[in-house]
C-alpha cells in the first residue's frame, strides 16, 4: 500500500519515525523528503497524492495553521479510493495534546491516534494496523 504523509516541516522529526517504522513494516511511503531543489514541488505533491492509496496526516498545531496541510487534508477527503483510509495522527505540542476543539471539525469524525512520548510504540503499532484494516 502507498502512503502519504502529511505534515508540517516543523513536525519532521516525528514524521520521520511513523516514516521509518512504516516503511520497515512494508509500506511504501511518501513523504517531502523526497523532493529536491528545483524540482516542482507542487507537481510531485499532486502526483504523490494520485498515487498513493492512503494518508496519514499528523496534527499538530503547526499543521492545522498549513494551508498546504489543509489542501492534502481536502483532496485525501474528496478522492473516493482514500474512503476509511485517512488516519489523523494527533502529536502533543510543547508536551501538551491538541484538545478535540482545536481540531478541525471534519477530522473529529475519524478515530484518531495520538502520539506521545509515553505511547510511541503502541502509536506506530496502531498506525499500521489501521492502515492494514483499511485495506
Amino acid at each position: 500500500m502507498r502512503v502519504f504523509l502529511s505534515y508540517s516541516n516543523i513536525d519532521a522529526q516525528p514524521a520521520k519515525r511513523i516514516a521509518d517504522f512504516l516503511r520497515k513494516d512494508g509500506f511504501e511511503v511518501w513523504d517531502d523528503t523526497q523532493l529536491f531543489p528545483g524540482e516542482n514541488w507542487a507537481r510531485q505533491v499532486s502526483d504523490a497524492l494520485e498515487k498513493s492509496d492512503a494518508m496519514v496526516v499528523l496534527i499538530t498545531p503547526n499543521a492545522l495553521h498549513s494551508s498546504q496541510i489543509t489542501h492534502e487534508i481536502g483532496y485525501a477527503l474528496g478522492k473516493k479510493d482514500y474512503k476509511g483510509r485517512l488516519v489523523p495522527v494527533v502529536l502533543p505540542s510543547s508536551g501538551k495534546q491538541l484538545r478535540k476543539k482545536d481540531i478541525p471539525w471534519v477530522l473529529n469524525s475519524f478515530q484518531k491516534i495520538y502520539f506521545t512520548d509515553k505511547n510511541k510504540t503502541k502509536a506506530l503499532k496502531e498506525i499500521s494496523q489501521a492502515l492494514r484494516g483499511a485495506t
